[in-house]
């Protein structure tokens, strides 16, 4: 059968299963026409594959936290409109400017065969190219459930959480320094005394 109809009954894309072709790592025989149309050799020991779709999930304070349970029915219906099963959701609550979020980290470190999210900034404020380039190389779709068409109004709303995020590290800065010097300044008044 053709590639296209292989990973329809799969439950994968056909880009997904077009990479694992290239990659050499599909689950079966597959042998390519001169004319380049890839044939899939149904062969019956072949089992359904397995896929690992995730829905990630982020909100950046504890008083959105709500929103989570929302976001994440979204994201589920909008993957079983595509035929996908979700096997797991991570929700987390940190900023997306954070490189550290641990449910991220663990979310990659999976190897998942799909990742859904609502939106990219749901993912990250910046580079989401660049993960989704190293996603598709590693043989993981990454679905965005609404894509932002306009790059302007994109732009926008990553200056403005750049803003908000250097503006909250600067105030958490300066609010650190001041209690140092708040303690330092009683020690020194102690040590007086």
């Amino acid at each position: 059968m053709k590639l296209s109809v292989w990973a329809e009954k799969q439950g994968v894309s056909y880009r997904t299963a077009f990479r694992w072709f290239q990659n050499g790592t599909m689950p079966c025989r597959v042998t390519q026409m001169p004319t380049g149309t890839i044939i899939v050799h149904d062969d019956p020991e072949v089992q359904k594959v397995s896929t690992n779709v995730i829905v990630y999930t982020r909100v950046s304070s504890y008083d959105r936290k709500d929103c989570l349970v929302s976001q994440a029915k979204r994201c589920c219906d909008f993957a079983e409109t595509l035929g996908l099963s979700v096997d797991k959701i991570h929700k987390e609550i940190a900023s997306g400017m954070n490189d550290k979020r641990k449910k991220l980290t663990s979310l990659l470190e999976s190897k998942p065969s799909h990742i859904i999210v609502e939106h990219k900034d749901r993912l990250t404020r910046f580079g989401f190219n660049y993960i989704e380039l190293l996603l598709s190389q590693q043989g993981c779709e990454l679905i965005v459930v609404n894509r932002d068409e306009d790059d302007e109004v994109d732009l926008m709303k990553d200056l403005i959480s750049i803003i908000t995020s250097f503006c909250c590290r600067l105030y958490g800065l300066r609010r650190g320094q001041n209690k140092a010097k708040k303690i330092k300044d009683e020690i020194v008044n102690e040590d007086v005394v």
